[in-house]
């Protein structure tokens, strides 16, 4: 039987020729492609124009998945390629964004730019896509642009930019799981030079034992959220917004009322939450050729945990502030600028695991287009950790774009620096582990090497990529019911394939991607190396969808992810493969859309193989195994958006 490692080498084999026997001009009529500018590398050039490679989904393809889920981003990113969104806690529902098979912590949720969501966990599913104008996705080594939280990536979600006219809309939905949601967006010109928006939401989901063994399969949660903005553009290019934001949530799992663990015991789990932020995002001309910027963010975050008997209180708070000056002349452009990072956590429980990191850092970027066709960027940034020391992470990357073809390679290098929040304590809490010591700095080298094909209706692209981790921080069992956190002997390392293609013709649009993961890290039970866990090798999607301005959409969707190896898993050492099955319809009359989305229409489900729950408590305090299937089975939901305004159709 062949390697699986020729895989890749086939995908790329036949990608180049059906490009070209697929590509054709486009037919008389076709909308023109709205021009996109790139905000997360901050160099004001389009996205075809960036020699880093950064993906960018459009707000029709937000507003498709936010009919799927209007409560949590997570259905943005997570049918994104070479992005895969991971449950941490089976019980409370809590998850992170791997990309490209690195852990979720190495992933940097940004907004406008701005750290307004400190971690991910939870987080990623208090976000609701609402406001959200695009969302741009930055792959491998980000250290250079963002500092040690970027080590893996970046996705920055950016927010939706007033219009001239007034404009507004409200969203209800219900899914078959007893979920509400209800999300508000308006915004409004406030005279020549302001104006601003206003979103907010409430959410609701009742807890389900879908399996009826006594234990959450889906969360209970209420939670609402608001965030109002405020923009200022002036006749000269200066330009500010200022954004506030709120969200309150409770959310429930474990044992069902009434119900136990196995060892006879009720074992509730809870967390409560409350969010406040603040953003300030600014530019000013200076001269005719410089711009001035100023970004500054606040954060803090309170939770209430509970395990079973255990209650642990805690606070995150984040404060950021950059200034920075850019320009150039044409085909030129560079950046330059300190910056400065504040992240402290306070436990009332256990404050042993208090610590309060200050990183100042300097950065700088320049890219330059040597030709009309080849362009070549590079960026550095030195940070001063208090804890972990210097480092330096530089990034180099070139762009060669021939006709319709377009080559990119990238080089990059970054670091994290480690704090208690693996997913495994995110899912189990703090006291079983042992204070941290003597931990180091995990670091890690990327490159990608990126081909794209675009021309008429066709569009196709090949990533190859790999990642070496040094000193990945992973838990140790020391005891019965005690575990730590140490670094890894050797090298984590990770490498892939991503290819896409799309076809646009009239009103239909089909899209075929495939991911290709070959990872492993030091096996911590012997000697050798092992897969890493959670990690499928393969993974593909196609969607196909019709979509008519003001009258509505339909479409179809299938993804397929391939077996994943399992750590501490009594029932199994590999998770099966599964295709989920999802099919949207919405019908626009005016400014009434209805919508009906079916989601994992062949239902299916981890809990009918095996059950969730351990047989015995695991030493970290985890009651349950990974997540390595849909929690939820087949779910239906539907609703109506209501719009206001000329401006919003």
């Amino acid at each position: 039987m062949p390697s699986r490692r020729l895989v890749p080498l086939a995908v790329a084999a036949v990608l180049a020729p059906l490009a070209q026997a697929w590509a054709q001009e486009p037919s008389e009529g076709e909308e023109a492609v709205e021009e996109v500018i790139v905000q997360a590398t901050r160099t004001g050039r389009r996205v075809q124009d960036e020699p880093i490679r950064v993906e960018v989904l459009s707000r029709e393809e937000i507003e498709e998945k936010m009919l799927m889920r209007p409560g949590a981003i997570s259905m943005v990113v997570a049918e994104t390629g070479g992005l895969r969104v991971q449950t941490t806690s089976s019980s409370l529902g809590a998850s992170n964004i791997r990309v490209q098979g690195m852990r979720g912590r190495y992933t940097q949720l940004l907004a406008d730019g701005l750290p307004l969501y400190g971690g991910q966990s939870i987080g990623l599913l208090q976000i609701p896509p609402t406001d959200l104008g695009q969302v741009e996705v930055i792959k491998g080594a980000a250290s250079a642009l963002y500092g040690s939280s970027a080590l893996g990536g970046v996705i920055n979600l950016v927010s939706r930019k007033p219009r001239e006219a007034a404009v507004g809309e409200v969203l209800l939905n219900l899914t078959s799981r007893n979920g509400q949601d209800l999300t508000a967006y308006g915004d409004t010109p406030l005279g020549e030079k302001w104006s601003a928006s206003l979103t907010g939401g409430l959410h609701r989901q009742s807890r389900q034992d879908l399996d009826d063994d006594g234990w959450t399969d889906m969360a209970r949660y209420e939670r609402w959220t608001l965030r109002p903005r405020l923009f200022w553009n002036a006749d000269n290019g200066a330009a500010a917004f200022l954004t506030l934001g709120a969200m309150g949530e409770e959310r429930e799992g474990g044992s069902m009322p009434g119900r136990t663990a196995p060892d006879g015991q009720p074992f509730p789990e809870a967390q409560k939450s409350r969010r406040l932020d603040a953003g300030l995002n600014a530019r000013t001309p200076l001269g005719d050729q410089m711009e001035g910027h100023l970004r500054a963010s606040a954060m803090t975050q309170d939770h209430k945990h509970r395990f079973g008997e255990v209650v642990e209180d805690d606070r995150h708070r984040t404060f950021f502030a950059e200034a920075s000056v850019s320009g150039g002349p044409e085909g030129t452009s560079w950046l330059a600028g300190l910056a400065i990072q504040s992240d402290d956590y306070r436990s009332d429980a256990f404050p042993a695991f208090d610590y309060t990191y200050t990183v100042p850092g300097l950065f700088a970027q320049v890219e330059h287009d040597l030709s009309d066709v080849l362009t070549v960027a590079g960026s550095a940034r030195f940070d001063r950790h208090d804890e972990y020391g210097s480092r330096l992470s530089p990034r180099l990357s070139v762009m060669y774009r021939p006709g319709p073809w377009t080559v990119r390679a990238s080089l990059g290098k970054g670091f994290y620096a480690p704090t208690p929040f693996v997913e495994e304590v995110d899912a189990a809490g703090l006291s079983r582990l042992e204070p941290l010591s003597g931990l180091k700095a995990e670091t890690a080298e990327t490159a990608s090497l990126d081909t794209g094909y675009a021309k008429g209706p066709f569009e196709a692209n090949l990533t190859v990529f790999m990642s070496h981790i040094h000193d990945g921080v992973r838990l140790e069992q020391t005891g019965p019911e005690q575990v730590r956190l140490v670094n890894a002997p050797g090298l984590t390392r990770t490498g892939g394939v991503e290819a896409l293609m799309r076809y646009r013709w009239r009103e239909f649009t089909v899209t075929g991607s495939y991911v290709y993961v070959d990872s492993s890290e030091p096996d911590p039970q012997r000697a050798g190396r092992r897969v890493i866990p959670l990690t499928p090798s393969h993974t593909a999607g196609m969607v196909a969808m019709w979509e008519k301005h003001g009258r509505g959409r339909v479409g179809l969707e299938a993804y397929y992810t391939g077996r994943q190896s399992l750590e501490d898993n009594p029932y199994r050492s590999e998770g099966k493969p599964y295709l989920e099955v999802g099919a949207l319809g919405e019908l626009t009359l005016g400014d009434v859309s209805l919508f009906l989305n079916l989601e994992n229409i062949l239902n299916i489900r981890q809990t009918k193989h095996d059950s969730l729950l351990l047989r015995a408590r695991a030493p970290d305090g985890r009651w349950t195994v990974d997540a390595w299937q849909p929690l939820d089975g087949f779910v239906v939901n539907g609703g109506v958006r209501l719009r206001f305004g000329g401006g919003g159709h």
